[in-house]
């Protein structure tokens, strides 16, 4: 049997201003996984400094943080089996340009800056953004 994990997802602020919540919702429950927390608030310049820790030094950080705190983010919880490499095929690659149709980004995004949605991309990652979004993980 696959392995029962938890990672966090999230709509950015573009996929959220594009009211595009509940597509993204859609495509996860409909592949059988479950949303165990959600919540839709804007993120402070803390929280997206410490979310982006791994980017400090790169020259994008600060437009990372600046695009992250621009507007309301949903955050969730997800569970299901081998639930963090499913998202990541759900949402499709990083760049849009390379994200095939029926994927997220495939099918919505058009700019790597503003790609709509992140996904945890480990079980490490996704422990410690739980525990950093939702508290300690549940």
């Amino acid at each position: 049997m696959s392995e029962i994990q938890r990672t966090l997802v999230m709509v950015k602020p573009d996929g959220v201003r594009r009211r595009l919540v509940g597509e993204v919702i859609s495509r996860i429950e409909a592949k059988g996984y479950d949303i165990c927390e959600l919540k839709l608030f804007t993120i402070d310049d803390d929280l997206a400094r410490r979310h982006y820790a791994e980017h400090t030094e790169k020259p994008f950080f600060g437009e990372l943080v600046a695009f992250i705190t621009s507007g309301p983010v949903a955050a969730m919880v997800v569970e299901g089996p081998e639930v963090i490499a499913a998202v990541r095929r759900i949402m499709g690659p990083t760049n849009p340009l390379e994200a095939p149709p029926g994927s997220i980004r495939g099918d919505f995004a058009s700019a790597m800056t503003e790609n709509l949605v992140h996904g945890s991309d480990s079980p490490k990652a996704a422990a410690r953004e739980v525990d950093l979004f939702f508290g300690e993980s549940l």
